[in-house]
């Protein structure tokens, strides 16, 4: 545990002590700024029966952060090291690969999840100062960070996969862009199947991320959806774990 922690502190710091992760973080303020914006304007002061987080949600700015942030936060992971030589020179010291992986990642999700936190104030504020009408419950807010933690963490973890497969970090980001894209459109594979699609509509439903969050912003939690993407991230951690392994066969 005390290994991990170690890492764990390396990698996160890594990110408060460069450029690029206050960047990171000014560009999600910024997108999370301007989806209020747009949704303050399309409404003009009138109240709205939804909840905020339906709202925010329906702008679409959250699939945008989603998209962007978590190949450029996870690009450098891996593919950083690799690049400047000192991947080797860390797994040559006492310290399990597992262990390696897992420190990465939780430290580009712990950083994933600095970046939203200033959706909290604006939800309050927004709430303080627009029409009575305008709802905000406190269990749709965790439905809504619960949602934006669970698809991030499989999101990350499909990031450190992308990092540990190259040396460039570019390459790493339009790897992980690529499959967070694919991901995003699979979501729309129910609505060209039809309401009779049988066995296949169901499992169109089963993976499709729009549909996740619309229940997770109204504050409803399936635990099949918990399953889903616990269950994914799993995997592209294990995938990573053999990723790292590999380089024992070379």
């Amino acid at each position: 545990m005390r290994v991990y922690l170690t890492l764990l502190w390396r990698e996160f710091s890594a990110y408060l002590y460069s450029f690029t992760g206050y960047v990171i973080i000014g560009a999600v303020l910024f997108l999370i700024g301007a989806s209020f914006t747009v949704m303050l304007a399309a409404y003009n002061g009138d109240s709205a029966a939804a909840p905020l987080t339906e709202l925010f949600y329906s702008t679409m700015f959250f699939w945008l952060i989603l998209l962007i942030a978590t190949p450029v936060i996870t690009m450098r992971l891996f593919a950083q090291e690799k690049f400047t030589g000192t991947f080797e020179t860390l797994m040559t010291c006492p310290v399990g690969d597992a262990q390696v992986v897992l420190a990465k990642f939780s430290a580009a999700f712990l950083f994933y999840m600095l970046t939203w936190a200033p959706l909290l104030p604006c939800l309050l504020l927004v709430h303080r100062y627009a029409n009575p009408g305008t709802a905000l419950d406190p269990w749709t807010v965790a439905g809504t960070f619960l949602g934006i933690y669970l698809i991030g963490a499989a999101y990350t973890a499909m990031g450190c996969l992308a990092s540990a497969l190259t040396r460039s970090q570019i390459v790493a980001a339009m790897v992980s862009f690529a499959l967070g894209l694919t991901l995003f459109l699979l979501s729309f594979l129910k609505y060209s199947l039809g309401q009779e699609a049988g066995w296949a509509g169901y499992a169109a439903s089963y993976i499709s991320m729009v549909e996740h969050m619309e229940d997770f912003v109204r504050g409803v939690v399936d635990t099949r959806r918990v399953t889903f993407y616990l269950s994914l991230t799993t995997l592209f951690l294990f995938l990573t774990v053999r990723v790292v392994e590999s380089r024992r066969w070379r």
